[in-house]
């Protein structure tokens, strides 16, 4: 019995020590709220798992148009944001909803559609593209979600001179959704759509679409990324999520993002630093 006794204090002893060790040991991790592109181009499959192994901090991925990742900053529901309208990220910082902006990385917008074109939108600027896609009536996808991507498109839309309130009608579609989606019922339905070129080279489900329009210095996409700030939300991992940021712009988180490739393509050119703000 006395053994007994000893066997259950000795554990009893090892239990009230281990405990707090155990906790303390509990792995870190932040959420980040970003753009579906980050995510549906493969980026983050590709690109967490380095960031983890190096720093032992697990990253959860929120994955939503721009302007509703920003919303989830506002509330403190992240760590982090990481997404691609640089108005949308200034207004962000001008409320004291972030710490500081980070320029990471960009790629382009490609305009996609019907190999057979029937609008005759290829080659040329955007804004000669999407004229002639609205005069055609030709069937267009938007994502209409408040993303980056949607954001651009309505500045395209704008600087064509065209008044899409005014225009619209049912050759254009507006689904509401991320960009894979988006690109599935363009696919569906043989039609014109804006997509970021890191999520159009990952996609798979092509049908009948190709590339049209591409290279215009309008369609650049730049990646922005900021703390949320803590000083407005106690909860925020303000360390953990200034050593992601710092990772994504060190030399070798740059390294690996340039490191992503589909079929030997690039998807995303890191320029950390380009545009300091």
């Amino acid at each position: 019995m006395d053994r007994l006794r000893r066997s259950l204090l000795s554990l009893a002893l090892s239990a009230a020590i281990l405990g707090p060790v155990a906790a303390r040991a509990e792995p870190a991790a932040i959420t980040v709220a970003s753009t579906t592109s980050t995510e549906q181009s493969g980026l983050f499959k590709y690109l967490l798992p380095k960031f983890t192994e190096k720093t032992g901090i697990a990253v959860k991925v929120v994955a939503l148009g721009t302007g509703q990742a920003l919303d989830v900053g506002r509330r403190g529901d992240a760590d982090v944001v990481f997404v691609h309208d640089k108005a949308a990220e200034e207004t962000f910082l001008a409320e004291g909803a972030g710490v500081k902006r980070h320029e990471v990385m960009y790629n382009d917008f490609v305009v996609v559609g019907p190999k057979a074109d029937p609008a005759g939108a290829a080659g040329g600027e955007v804004t000669q593209a999407l004229r002639r896609i609205a005069d055609a009536r030709a069937p267009f996808v938007s994502r209409g979600d408040r993303s980056g991507t949607h954001a651009a498109e309505l500045r395209y839309w704008k600087d064509a001179g065209l008044d899409l309130a005014a225009i619209r009608g049912d050759w254009y579609k507006d689904v509401g959704q991320g960009m894979g989606p988006a690109l599935n019922t363009a696919s569906a339905t043989n039609a014109y759509l804006l997509s970021d070129r890191g999520t159009w080279l990952s996609f798979r489900n092509r049908g009948d679409l190709a590339v049209l329009v591409q290279g215009d210095k309008r369609l650049f996409n730049q990646y922005g990324v900021m703390l949320v700030n803590p000083g407005k939300h106690p909860q925020v991992k303000a360390k953990e999520g200034q050593a992601f940021i710092d990772w994504l712009i060190s030399p070798e988180g740059q390294r690996d993002i340039a490191g992503y490739r589909i079929e030997g393509e690039q998807l995303f050119f890191p320029n950390a630093g380009a545009g300091k703000s």
